[in-house]
């Protein structure tokens, strides 16, 4: 039995998706990021472009942990984020 989908004439294959599976947080240690993130997303009508730096804070946490796979952030769509820290840093310097 094939475990391909069939819709109409097209056939669909499921694949696992391109990041690989997130690990639970068992141990709550990213659990005060990923509030700050929900409660964001909350007051600002769910609106996530709006929540992008505790967005960019939660999977940070996530991956010193290892709850998910080392990625430069400017990778996860977080350029813009990155590069104003690098200034902000060079100019307390």
């Amino acid at each position: 039995m094939s475990t391909a989908m069939h819709f109409g004439s097209k056939s669909f294959k499921p694949r696992p998706p391109d990041k690989g599976a997130f690990p639970l947080d068992h141990f709550g240690e990213c659990t005060a990021f990923k509030e700050k993130f929900m409660k964001c997303l909350q007051a600002n009508n769910f609106e996530n472009t709006l929540c992008r730096q505790e967005s960019k804070e939660y999977l940070e946490c996530r991956m010193e942990r290892q709850l998910m796979a080392k990625e430069p952030l400017e990778k996860l769509g977080f350029k813009e984020l990155t590069k104003q820290k690098s200034e902000d840093q060079s100019e307390t310097v």
